[in-house]
């Protein structure tokens, strides 16, 4: 397939969904291995971006900010380098950008993170650091040259109040120069829909990329979702819990309910599906395969 070389914002306000793979730092060497042959079955899908995320409570920041660089610098694939606040000082998270920009990094995505004990632990702050996102954007752009993404959360940040303050969030985020936003793992819809609407009644624009994540193991995914503070509704587990004990028939029914996802978000006009690919590429090709069979991507 031809690869696209616009900006990533032109591809994501055009009217072809975009596709991209997120990827996580291994722990080890084989992790390692396992993640750089995910991501040579991937690339001839020609993403939009792929990024690669921090580790739990800012670990496996080296990890991360290597890895991104050597697919900038190896591969045809654009990275989005993560970065988040967690225990790290201002000075440091700029030297971190400035790793990112001599390896060719020009796409960040700005995140608090979660707190070292954990999503729903109270957020600690770096004595020399920074509390909130929207700073991390003003930073990068004050570093300059990078094309700025924030998170975003179809069921609301744990933190927010409610859903419209964590709706005014991202559109301050998008007001300090955020140009996409990539959401929390979710499995309807209609959150993601709804979400939408409430950023564009703040009189914010930005895209809004939906993040995918097919059941294919699901103690693991119900734990991510929760910790995320996304709910596992109750139509998904009425498909999931009789099979839960069988492993082959909940990755494909995972993998089925995943690519309706996509193919409601499509059709509702999602500029794009983010993938988190946990760093194995057969669920995401299979689905990919299939909404492409469709004509869908």
């Amino acid at each position: 397939m031809p690869h696209d070389d616009r900006s990533l914002l032109e591809q994501l306000r055009d009217q072809r969904p975009t596709v991209s793979f997120e990827f996580f730092p291994p722990k080890d060497d084989d992790g390692e291995q396992l993640l750089w042959t995910t991501i040579a079955e991937l690339e001839p899908y020609d993403p939009t971006f792929v990024s690669v995320t921090y580790g739990a409570g800012g670990s496996s920041r080296e990890r991360t900010v290597r890895i991104t660089a050597r697919i900038a610098e190896q591969t045809s694939m654009r990275p989005v380098g993560h970065l988040t606040l967690v225990r790290q000082s201002r000075e440091e998270i700029a030297e971190v950008l400035q790793q990112y920009a001599d390896a060719g990094v020009s796409h960040v995505l700005a995140l608090r993170g979660d707190p070292p004990g954990g999503p729903r632990a109270d957020w600690e702050p770096h004595p020399g650091g920074m509390d909130y996102a929207i700073e991390l954007v003003e930073l990068a752009h004050e570093i300059g040259g990078f094309s700025v993404g924030v998170a975003a959360f179809p069921e609301g940040h744990p933190d927010a109040p409610d859903l419209d303050e964590d709706a005014r969030v991202l559109a301050l985020k998008a007001g300090a120069g955020a140009e996409f936003a990539i959401t929390q793992l979710f499995f309807r819809a209609s959150d993601y829909f709804e979400l939408v609407d409430r950023v564009r009644a703040q009189g914010s624009d930005i895209p809004i990329v939906p993040g995918i994540m097919p059941i294919l193991n699901f103690a693991q995914v119900a734990r991510m979702a929760e910790l995320s503070g996304a709910a596992m509704p109750a139509e998904v587990l009425a498909q999931i819990e009789p099979i839960a004990d069988d492993k082959p028939a909940v990755r494909a029914r995972g993998i089925a309910l995943a690519t309706q996802l996509c193919r409601d978000l499509i059709a509702g006009g999602a500029p794009g599906l983010h993938f988190m690919t946990l760093n194995r590429s057969s669920a995401t090709r299979e689905i990919f395969e299939a909404l492409r069979g469709e004509g869908l991507v």
